[in-house]
């Protein structure tokens, strides 16, 4: 359990700010993304997160793969990776932290 903290932690607060965020955001979340990258320094910084995003399925892929899970057990962290970047991984995070290690055999 003291290895979920923080990334609980973090998990709870940014789940918290984005959903706030999304109540009081006046257009959709695919035109927000749409209007980010119509500017190039936005489109920088989304892109530049996007990379970030793309390291950590393929981390948590592998990490999957190593602990001997089915392919099936990582899609709902890469799909939520995809929509809301962080939110993915730090997920996988707590629960891979609250789950024994099994490492599959060679």
């Amino acid at each position: 359990m003291k290895k979920a903290l923080l990334p609980l932690l973090v998990l709870i607060a940014f789940s918290a700010y984005t959903a706030f965020v999304m109540l009081q955001a006046e257009q959709s979340l695919l035109d927000f993304g749409l209007q980010l990258l119509s500017q190039l320094d936005t489109a920088q910084v989304v892109i530049d997160l996007y990379i970030l995003a793309a390291l950590a399925c393929v981390w948590m892929v592998q990490d999957n793969r190593a602990r001997g899970k089915p392919w099936q057990a990582i899609a709902p962290y890469i799909l939520l990776t995809l929509v809301f970047v962080s939110i993915g991984p730090l997920l996988y995070l707590v629960v891979r932290a609250l789950q024994p290690s099994t490492p599959a055999a060679s």
